[in-house]
């Protein structure tokens, strides 16, 4: 499995498959790029590059104690793109990926960048503070922290079921899409899962949005019970120069069944086009 080694001595796991233009996918808390595999195999089939990571901390990347935050996320996806000398990139970012993507504009520029995916991402801001009046309270995330850190297996097991939506009355939940969750989540170190929690919910990414001078599709299930709507893409779309907002009605926020049908249609004609 291909590897590189980053300015820090962590090694980072990608994969790579097809040749064309770079379609560079970031994956969400607390997964690794298995997540992104159905992608993947979607756009290298259609005449593209498409390549994603493993976040430090997470599937087979190492697990550093240090450097579990949203900077360092981003200088590794930069070093990623430099090591693999990627230009004219698409980058493609899920939930905390989307964080990562536009952190990585917003420290590294737009050189390397042609055009952006925010799918059920973070941005701008999740977490209620005084110039976030409409956010989450604090204490959602303290939960989150509390349930990693007493029984992660079981956290992460009935975590799946909001995910994709399975809770919801007469949803057709699919065991075995569960289990791939738990275990993508069961690599993940409890440091890097730790510490990201606190990453994806109070990191403010404002900053970053006003960076992008590029054509971005912002993608979002409109029954996101993570990474509530209202909160994410309607926010960020308003805050783009050249966004597509795609909200898809009764979706969750991790891409399953139809969504994942209408979503991979989406991206295929915004990548293409």
């Amino acid at each position: 499995m291909p590897t590189f080694t980053t300015s820090d001595c962590v090694d980072i796991h990608y994969k790579d498959w097809g040749s064309g233009q770079p379609v560079v996918f970031s994956h969400g808390w607390p997964l690794n790029a298995d997540a992104w595999d159905g992608q993947l195999l979607l756009v290298a089939g259609s005449g593209f590059r498409g390549i994603a990571h493993d976040r430090r901390g997470h599937g087979r990347s190492g697990q550093p104690w240090g450097g579990n935050h949203m900077d360092r996320h981003a200088d590794d996806l930069a070093e990623l793109l430099e090591t693999l000398d990627l230009r004219d990139v698409i980058l493609v970012g899920h939930s905390t990926g989307g964080g990562e993507v536009a952190r990585y504009i917003g420290r590294h520029g737009t050189d390397r960048v042609a055009k952006a995916v925010l799918l059920g991402a973070v941005p701008p801001l999740l977490l209620r503070t005084d110039a976030n009046p409409g956010g989450l309270p604090l204490a959602t995330f303290d939960r989150i922290r509390a349930g990693v850190r007493a029984d992660r297996s079981q956290f992460y097991w009935e975590l799946s079921e909001s995910f994709y939506g399975f809770n919801r009355p007469g949803a057709s939940g699919s065991e075995g899409v569960r289990r791939a969750f738990w275990l993508w989540s069961m690599q993940t170190g409890l440091k890097a899962a730790h510490d990201g929690v606190g990453q994806f919910s109070e990191t403010d990414f404002h900053a970053d949005l006003a960076a992008f001078t590029f054509p971005t599709l912002v993608a979002h299930g409109g029954d996101d019970q993570i990474v509530p709507v209202h909160l994410s893409a309607e926010r960020t779309a308003g805050l783009l120069p050249d966004a597509v907002l795609k909200v898809y009605p009764g979706a969750p926020h991790g891409l399953v069944g139809a969504y994942r049908e209408a979503f991979d249609a989406d991206l295929l004609a915004f990548i293409r086009d």
